[in-house]
């Protein structure tokens, strides 16, 4: 299973990483630390796959406060594009704002998740997440 890891902060990045290596459920994760990245990554994928090369990720994990294009605008991007829309996006933040939820679900977040201060339940959340979205959830997205 791959996942697109979208987020600038990198001590944020390094937990979710570590919090999935420890999840025991085999996964690749692709990290860009800012929106630009992110989508100059999911076109190249998309231009390699049609290739026969590598495949979309089966996850995006998205930030919201991101450098260059903010995560909202992110979301609004890969939900619009046929080629994207079916990759399931969680969006995972320190925000705990009405407004960002509300923005972030109209522009078709499948999950929100504000990430937990401390590591035990950092884990669990990641833990949990891993569980739900690469084991349990079934989807359109190849594999």
């Amino acid at each position: 299973m791959q996942i697109l890891l979208v987020e600038d902060n990198t001590d944020h990045a390094e937990l979710v990483i570590r919090s999935f290596k420890e999840c025991e459920i085999p996964n690749e994760i692709i990290h860009t630390k800012d929106g630009e990245a992110a989508l100059h990554f999911l076109n190249h994928r998309l231009s390699d796959k049609t290739n026969g090369s590598f495949p979309l990720p089966n996850l995006i994990l998205l930030d919201l406060r991101l450098p260059k294009i903010d995560g909202v605008n992110i979301l609004a991007s890969i939900k619009n594009d046929t080629n994207f829309k079916q990759i399931p996006v969680v969006v995972l933040t320190t925000s705990e704002s009405p407004y960002d939820i509300e923005k972030s679900y109209s522009n078709h977040a499948n999950s929100y998740l504000v990430k937990p201060s401390d590591y035990p339940n950092y884990k669990k959340m990641i833990n949990d997440l891993a569980h739900y979205w690469l084991v349990l959830n079934k989807n359109n997205n190849h594999t």
